[in-house]
């Protein structure tokens, strides 16, 4: 992936610039989340699409063989044996390019991890 710093001001230019075969899986995965979330705030950190919602949300990375997916969170736990399949770190998910995307996985996490972030947050005023 192309690495200049005008490039990946967005998520669309991010996505514009993803190696061609990754490019539908991350604007699915993109719409999946914003859907999911759609009060999350999307932006780049640590060079990758992110997404907040009353603290970290999720990530997500396009390579030239795999999209990664990284979970936040008490949503690891709460999914673990959905996970487990693609899972190759604690947090991290990998999916092939070219295969399907977990998409009702992905929004069952991102829910889940919203309503943890949102509730911790009350907690906290």
């Amino acid at each position: 992936m192309r690495t200049t710093s005008r490039s990946r001001a967005t998520v669309t230019t991010y996505i514009a610039d993803a190696p061609a075969p990754a490019r539908k899986m991350l604007r699915e995965l993109r719409a999946a989340i914003r859907a999911a979330a759609p009060g999350a705030e999307e932006k780049l950190s640590y060079g990758m699409p992110y997404y907040s919602y009353h603290g970290r949300l999720i990530y997500f990375a396009g390579f030239k063989n795999h999209i990664g997916l990284y979970v936040m969170g008490a949503a690891r736990n709460a999914y673990a044996k959905e996970l487990k399949k693609y899972q190759i770190s604690k947090a991290t998910l990998h999916f092939p390019v070219g295969s399907p995307l977990p998409l009702g996985l992905v929004k069952k996490l991102v829910r889940f991890q919203a309503r943890e972030n949102r509730a911790a947050a009350a907690a906290r005023r």
